[in-house]
């Protein structure tokens, strides 16, 4: 089931994310072309405030087009933890500063051409504490109860994948 590397080629260079061509030789000898996104990963934080609502964010998406409901998260900046890139995402998003920070698991994105995986994590006992976000960000920030952001995810309101993940993991700790 393992493919090898024969070439590779890199057709695009960006901040983010790098396209590579690569030609691959399949299980059973026959070679292929594979495109690749390579990506630098990234965070996403299911936040609790004290009063048990998740802190979900709403800014335009360029890729889908339209204002997306999502759980706070950020690309990892080089050499930086995932665990330190939650708390920063955190506070650059919400303004506030997890006292409590616990894995939730992780995810591929779309494994069939990129390598951004999203490390999840459980953000409680939120303190305020703001740090500068992103300039060319612009958020709003929403406290809702989980079992509104549940029925958001039913009605097809929260299409974003890492949120709905995050999501349906807590509800499922939850439960446990």
């Amino acid at each position: 089931m393992h493919e090898t590397i024969i070439s590779s080629k890199r057709l695009y260079a960006g901040k983010i994310v790098t396209l590579d061509v690569n030609e691959v030789e399949l299980p059973d000898g026959q070679r292929s072309m594979r495109e690749v996104i390579q990506h630098v990963g990234a965070v996403a934080v299911v936040a609790l405030d004290p009063a048990g609502q998740v802190l979900l964010v709403r800014q335009f998406r360029s890729a889908a087009r339209r204002v997306e409901t999502e759980i706070p998260a950020g690309i990892r900046n080089p050499l930086e933890s995932p665990a330190d890139c939650a708390i920063r995402e955190l506070q650059e998003e919400t303004g506030y500063r997890p006292g409590k920070l616990e894995p939730l698991g992780g995810l591929y994105t779309a494994p069939g051409y990129t390598t951004e995986y999203i490390h999840l994590f459980l953000a409680t006992v939120l303190t305020e504490s703001r740090l500068p976000g992103d300039a060319d960000e612009f958020i709003e920030l929403e406290h809702v109860p989980l079992q509104e952001a549940l029925a958001r995810i039913d009605r097809g309101e929260i299409e974003d994948a890492k949120t709905v993940i995050g999501l349906l993991r807590l509800a499922r700790r939850l439960q446990a």
